[in-house]
Formats: C-alpha cells, sequence, structure tokens
C-alpha cells in the first residue's frame, strides 16, 4: 500500500461474494447492513452472523471494524444521534421565523420516524437502554435538540435559560412522542392522517403555545 492509499480490508470476502473497500466504505455498508437486521430484530436477537451475512461479508472482516456486537450497536447509534440533532440544527437556523422555526423542528421528528431505514428505532425505541453508553446517546438526542430550541427561546423571549429550557424539552418531548404515535397509528394507513397533516397539526399547537411568551427587544 502506498502512500495516501486508502486501506481495504485484509481479509477476502467469504466465497469471493464481495471486492475489497477502503476501510471507510467497507464501515459505511458494515453499519448499513447492521442497522437494517438491529431494526428488524433488535439488540438481543441480532447476531453477528446475520450481520455478516446481510453484508456479504465474513465475520473476521466484520470483527476487524468492531470488536464486537455492542461496539457496532454503539457506532450505529451514534450515526443516527447525529442525524437527528444535526437536521434539527439545520432547521433552526433555515430561517428567523419562528413559527416556520417551530413547523421545521416538528417536520425532523416526523420525517425521522417516517423514514423506511427504521434507524429511530434505535434512537428512541432502543432495547438495550439499560447498558449505560446506550442511554448516553438516547438522552443526547432529547439534551442537544433540546439545547439548541432554548438558545432560540431564550434568545427571543425574557426567560430565564433554565426556564427556556424546559419548554424546550417539552417540545421535543411532544415531537417524538407524538410523531411515534402517529407512525403507528397512521404511518400504513393509506386513509389514516398522513406524515404533512400530522406534523402541521402538532406544530400548530406547539406553536400556539409558544408564541404566549412574549418576545424582547
Amino acid at each position: 500500500m502506498t502512500a495516501g492509499q486508502p486501506r481495504a480490508d485484509a481479509a477476502p470476502e467469504v466465497g469471493g461474494r464481495g471486492v475489497r473497500m477502503p476501510r471507510r466504505e467497507r464501515r459505511e455498508q458494515l453499519l448499513e447492513s447492521a442497522l437494517g437486521v438491529f431494526v428488524a430484530q433488535g439488540y438481543h436477537a441480532a447476531a453477528m452472523d446475520d450481520i455478516a451475512e446481510r453484508a456479504g461479508v465474513s465475520k473476521p472482516v466484520l470483527y476487524q471494524h468492531f470488536p464486537g456486537k455492542l461496539d457496532l450497536y454503539l457506532a450505529l447509534l451514534e450515526v443516527a444521534a447525529d442525524d437527528v440533532i444535526a437536521n434539527c440544527r439545520d432547521a433552526l437556523s433555515s430561517t428567523q421565523d419562528n413559527r416556520t422555526r417551530v413547523e421545521a423542528a416538528m417536520g425532523v421528528f416526523y420525517s425521522y420516524v417516517a423514514d423506511a431505514a427504521g434507524a429511530f428505532r434505535l434512537v428512541f425505541e432502543s432495547d438495550l437502554t439499560s447498558e449505560p453508553a446506550v442511554r448516553a446517546q438516547v438522552d443526547r438526542v432529547t439534551s442537544e435538540c433540546a439545547d439548541l430550541i432554548a438558545a432560540v427561546i431564550a434568545n427571543d423571549t425574557d426567560l430565564p435559560q433554565a426556564e427556556a429550557r424546559l419548554l424546550a424539552v417539552s417540545l421535543v418531548g411532544m415531537a417524538q412522542v407524538s410523531a411515534r404515535f402517529w407512525l403507528v397509528e397512521h404511518g400504513d394507513d393509506e386513509s389514516g392522517i398522513g406524515l404533512e397533516v400530522a406534523s402541521a397539526l402538532v406544530s400548530g399547537l406547539a406553536w400556539r403555545g409558544i408564541r404566549g411568551y412574549p418576545m424582547h427587544d
């Protein structure tokens, strides 16, 4: 391997089913495959054999990247959490109009749970929340999204930071719980409430509440 050349997996694929990939590409492929298995089976029922088979690699290749199932799950959970937080940040910074901000932030959670990949189940419905490292990642979504929203509330009102953060946590909780409820009750029902309508209904409720706090100069 020459200087500057991406490192490829050292071990060949099982039965020649695949080709060697640069390490970063292989890691992304393994994470994508693991997501499908964890979403379908949950952490406890999922097996590294299942993930390796889905990815079309040998178990040694899988273990080159992730020493164990928990390491793989945590890596996937970190990516999922980062996605939600980044999308929330983008939504809040996309406009200076607060009503539109509320709509955009609510839309983040509804779009996330509606994504066919089902990554939200790792964040909001993990069956491993008794594991401290998993709990920390799950809590990070609520905490960091709330921090972003609280900064906007505190900046626009006379409320102290602690009160602004409590309101922000309430808004995040409303978004998470209502989005997951919508998915169960209406997500697969063509005659039910559509994604955009559901998001608009709940963001309208949130806006009617939060706009009651007066703006300051």
